[in-house]
């Protein structure tokens, strides 16, 4: 019988510092990254100011609508019409991180129906060696963090508003995350992914 290796960091946890550092990568979460006023602010800003857009995917043979807002936003330089929110996060992230983000991808949750499904990034569309670094707004929603081969580990991360996860790149060659559905009545979250794209 498989035993699984899980941890589960909660709300009432409140941890801080190294997930995990082994030889499959590094992640740290940061739970009061940004103060709550901050984060509240900026979560304002971008539900109502962003121009969020419903997606459809291909799943197996038909059309599905993708169960979330998206949008997303070059850094290299960013566009006159790039809220201050994230000019402001991205300066924070990118200090705190030591990473130079040239890009964000926004989801909007808008309850417990919408998701993200188990996956890594296309390493092909990051700079080889850099990190990603998740900000999120809004209400709490558990992201799942499970490796894909043996010796099997994951994590369950209640993601806090003003909190900050940080996978570096070697982590997107050995783990799938995502944010699954939840029965529970929770509001809306939104999280900003920061990433260091190739150029242009």
């Amino acid at each position: 019988m498989r035993h699984w290796n899980v941890a589960q960091l909660t709300l009432f946890e409140r941890p801080a510092g190294i997930v995990t550092d082994d030889d499959r990568g590094e992640i740290t979460y940061a739970p009061d990254f940004v103060d709550p006023r901050t984060a509240a602010a900026w979560f304002s800003e971008l539900r109502d100011g962003v121009n969020w857009r419903a997606m459809r995917r291909q799943m197996y043979d038909r059309q599905v609508d993708v169960p979330r807002l998206v949008a997303s936003y070059r850094l290299d330089p960013a566009a006159e019409r790039t809220p201050a929110a994230i000019l402001d996060a991205a300066t924070r992230v990118t200090d705190h991180v030591g990473a130079p983000f040239n890009a964000v991808g926004l989801n909007r949750y808008r309850d417990g129906r919408d998701s993200v499904a188990p996956h890594n990034d296309h390493l092909y569309e990051l700079r080889p060696g850099y990190p990603i670094a998740l900000l999120s707004l809004g209400d709490t929603r558990r992201m799942t963090i499970r490796a894909k081969a043996a010796p099997p580990r994951v994590f369950h991360i209640d993601l806090e508003p003003g909190s900050l996860l940080v996978m570096d790149y070697t982590t997107q060659q050995h783990y799938d995350h995502g944010v699954p559905k939840t029965p529970a009545p929770v509001g809306q979250r939104i999280s900003l992914a920061f990433r260091v794209k190739p150029d242009r």
